[in-house]
């Protein structure tokens, strides 16, 4: 996630500046054929190339609209995670006592219970963002030649390369014991396994009185919202943007690029001798701004992709993982993920 007030000059040519190369050599052999052979072949009427690059704008805008709900819709998920991880914390902290145990615990013994539920709580927090960030067919990491190499570059320089979060199998270790990490590392969806664990543990806890009913079932719909926000944010990964919508929507703008330069020449040239040459700025950054528009779009519908426009996973499982330290009383406390490169992941 970009945490700067503006888009710098700098920064949306690094997005999308390469473009201009094609562009611009494309808008140039247009001129120079109008300018060398006969031009009557390449005159081309208004009309219709303002009709596709209306039509186009609207497909545009559409796809770009669609595409910022799916992010949007998946920072709302994980702020719902973040405030549904704060009331487990809380509920167990103050939820699991003695009371109306047959066989109470030691103080240490009931505190140990508490952490190793909230702990669990974190593990599950850093699997599901580990989950998520799984390539799928349709992202820009897993298409092949230049589009593949650009994206791998864009991850190192401003995207989940910034950070050496570790290993998930070192992240479990730290919150999970070993004989459970490595079992519940072993099935294809850890995190909901790891959910799973904890409505086994408070099941037990209720048996054994730590827990009456009332409670039980307050801590069971805690899980069953990490269950529904877990779901929604899945349903995001793994269904794209429909692709009638996301494929066609290039196709239709390369369609408006490539014609664009014989209306331009055209209407250009009526101003004089030299109207065609300066034609070739004006078309190359209409041209620009509707690739640039494309791009956008193309780059804001996959929001757990781990790349700059992404959800700040990290950031936001660490916020967590303070909160709930903290709610233990422990002094050991990890810093917040810190921004790099005006990027915040």
């Amino acid at each position: 996630m970009y945490i700067q007030k503006n888009f710098s000059v700098v920064g949306l040519l690094k997005f999308s500046g390469g473009h201009l190369i094609w562009i611009t050599t494309w808008v140039l052999s247009i001129v120079l054929l109008h300018e060398y052979t006969s031009s009557s072949w390449m005159s081309i009427p208004w009309l219709p190339i303002s009709i596709i690059g209306t039509a186009v704008a609207f497909y545009v805008g559409f796809k770009n609209n669609q595409a910022y709900d799916r992010l949007w819709e998946a920072r709302k998920i994980w702020g719902a995670v973040v405030n549904s991880s704060r009331a487990w914390g809380s509920c167990v902290k103050a939820f699991i006592i003695n009371k109306h145990a047959e066989s109470p615990m030691s103080e240490d013994e009931l505190f140990a219970v508490k952490k190793k539920l909230i702990y669990r709580h974190i593990a599950w927090l850093y699997t599901l963002r580990n989950q998520l960030l799984i390539p799928t067919p349709w992202e820009h990491i897993s298409q092949n030649g230049l589009v593949a190499m650009v994206t791998r570059r864009r991850m190192k320089e401003t995207g989940v390369g910034l950070y050496d979060d570790g290993q998930i199998e070192n992240i479990l270790g730290e919150f999970l014991p070993l004989d459970e990490k490595d079992r519940l590392i072993a099935y294809q969806n850890t995190a909901t396994q790891i959910i799973d664990q904890q409505t086994s543990d408070i099941a037990n806890l209720r048996d054994e009185e730590f827990l009456d009913g009332f409670k039980h079932i307050k801590l069971q719909g805690i899980l069953n919202d990490l269950y529904d926000h877990q779901g929604k944010a899945e349903r995001i990964k793994k269904f794209p943007l429909p692709r009638q919508y996301g494929a066609a929507s290039f196709i239709f703008t390369g369609i408006f690029i490539f014609l664009l330069p014989f209306g331009m020449v055209s209407e250009f040239h009526k101003l004089g001798e030299f109207g065609s040459w300066v034609s070739i700025p004006f078309t190359v950054l209409i041209c620009w701004v509707y690739i640039t528009m494309e791009l956008i779009g193309d780059y804001s519908e996959n929001p757990f992709e781990g790349l700059s426009n992404d959800i700040p996973m990290l950031s936001l499982c660490r916020v967590i993982e303070i909160d709930l330290k903290e709610m233990l009383g422990e002094e050991h406390i990890p810093e917040g993920i810190k921004a790099k490169n005006g990027v915040l992941m």
